[in-house]
């Protein structure tokens, strides 16, 4: 299991709470594993673990850079950690996971630092009452912005909808992306809600 970070309930919850014990291993930042226990193994930025399981392909794991808020809020919203993931035959780069953050210099890193053939991002412009118009997750816009340097062949959009906070749902998201380049918008996979996709 990859888990970006473990201390915000909705990135787990008590019924993911209740998964880990058969999740086998669960990668995660840190400070998280420090807090699970049971073997979960934590990472700090661009450090690398390698899955390995009889009969599978092992899939190598670096931790990328994320920040969950705007400047100086680490000690509020805490450690936060995106995922890329290399295995044998891979052909056009990794498949990168961005974690719960804003657009900074840390998450541009990935751009620089690696070859990403399909990013699944964390969107949804998460904001809260209590800090106004601070942002803690990627907009839609700032998805385009980084697209735009990582040149991934697909991006799939997630973390959008089914919480409160949650400030920009799909139908909002679409409107950027719709304004978007071609290249860009040609790139967009929607995932169906707990449905196989090909």
């Amino acid at each position: 299991m990859l888990l970006t970070h473990d201390h915000h309930d909705d990135n787990l919850d008590d019924a993911g709470r209740a998964l880990l014990p058969s999740a086998g291993v669960v990668v995660t930042t840190a400070s998280g594993a420090k807090r699970l226990g049971g073997g979960a193994r934590g990472l700090s930025d661009w450090q690398t673990t390698v899955l390995e399981a009889p009969g599978r392909t092992p899939i190598e794991i670096t931790a990328t850079p994320c920040r969950h808020g705007p400047p100086l809020s680490h000690p509020l919203v805490g450690d936060v950690i995106g995922f890329a993931l290399r295995w044998d035959g891979q052909e056009d780069g990794v498949l990168w996971i961005s974690g719960d953050t804003v657009l900074y210099d840390g998450v541009r890193q990935v751009a620089k630092r690696l070859t990403v053939d399909t990013a699944i991002l964390h969107l949804g412009g998460v904001q809260f009452p209590v800090t106004g118009p601070l942002r803690y997750t990627m907009t839609a816009h700032d998805a385009v912005e980084l697209c735009s340097q990582l040149r991934p062949r697909t991006v799939i959009p997630m973390h959008y909808e089914g919480w409160a906070h949650f400030k920009e749902g799909r139908d909002a998201i679409e409107r950027v992306f719709a304004a978007a380049p071609g290249d860009f918008r040609d790139s967009v996979r929607w995932l169906p809600l707990g449905a196989p996709a090909g």
